[in-house]
């Protein structure tokens, strides 16, 4: 079965926005778009009230979705577009629309500047529980973002990509994860940097002085066993040139650092088969909430 770049739509203009990235990559990756507009059923008595009845809740359940569409269909041509209206929960519905989709594209509130994203409840569940990869897109964001500055330094969709980020833990490398980072990067034309965040063993921080030696010999120990890992990822896609970041400290803080210059940042999220609470893990946490930069979160074992 032919999969879907998949998005959800509310109308909101952090909704709009992910749209339009998504018919970007949808486009990119030759596939089909869907549009997902959830409707959340409101309990009896306000269903009755004149401003939320029956036909009220099918015109907006309709007309959000059908004006997307179209406004897609003029704005990227030759792209196929789906619409879908469901009913439910938004979280549990979009978490289930996203088992047939390639991805799952949902919109977020821009704070601005370096403050990132606000990711509400309904994303944060979204990305917790999906089977498939999410990107969270900020509400202000346009395509000229993703690319680098014209020679004049104006925006510009023209002039190539800016590079893709991968957070890697070189301890729990998975595979699902760096190749979807190699393979952004391979569509966008551009180069990968790949960030990873190392700290002492504890036994080395809370036992023995500062040691400038023995740091400098844990630095390019965690040098090393990321280039083991990404070498024969290097081999596989011989044409995106790859920057290897090591760096003492928080890998959240480097990877959102990095995110600053980026078109694109992938993280992970270990699978946990627990129905209670959103599992995503801290530095992918952080990362969704001040990343500069659209966030993939791809799920894996």
């Amino acid at each position: 079965m032919l999969r879907t770049i998949t998005v959800g739509l509310d109308g909101s203009r952090e909704s709009r926005a992910a749209a339009e990235w998504a018919a970007r990559e949808a486009r990119s990756r030759r596939l089909p778009l869907k549009i997902v507009h959830v409707w959340e059923p409101v309990p009896e008595p306000m269903a009755q009230a004149p401003l939320l009845g029956a036909e009220t809740q099918q015109h907006w359940t309709e007309k959000i979705p059908r004006e997307a569409a179209e406004g897609i269909g003029l704005r990227h041509p030759g792209i196929e577009v789906i619409r879908e209206q469901l009913s439910g929960h938004p979280a549990d519905v979009l978490a289930d629309a996203a088992k047939d989709a390639e991805l799952l594209v949902l919109g977020s509130r821009g704070l601005g500047g370096i403050g990132g994203f606000m990711v509400g409840s309904v994303g944060l569940s979204v990305v917790a529980h999906a089977e498939r990869p999410v990107v969270l897109v900020r509400a202000l964001e346009v395509a000229a973002d993703e690319h680098e500055p014209d020679p004049v330094g104006v925006p510009s969709a023209a002039t190539p990509f800016r590079p893709v980020v991968l957070g890697l833990d070189v301890e729990h490398p998975d595979e699902t994860l760096i190749e979807f980072a190699f393979d952004a990067a391979h569509r966008r034309g551009t180069s990968l940097r790949v960030v990873h965040g190392w700290n002492p063993p504890p036994y080395y921080a809370y036992s023995v002085p500062a040691n400038p030696a023995l740091h400098e010999a844990l630095a390019l120990r965690a040098s090393e066993a990321l280039a083991e890992v990404l070498r024969p990822w290097r081999k596989k896609y011989p044409d995106v040139e790859v920057t290897e970041v090591s760096r003492f400290g928080s890998a959240a803080v480097h990877v959102v650092a990095a995110a600053r210059e980026a078109s694109l940042v992938v993280v992970g999220r270990r699978v946990r088969r627990s129905p209670f609470g959103t599992h995503i893990g801290h530095v992918t946490h952080a990362v969704l909430h001040h990343s500069t930069a659209p966030v993939a979160v791809v799920p894996h074992t």
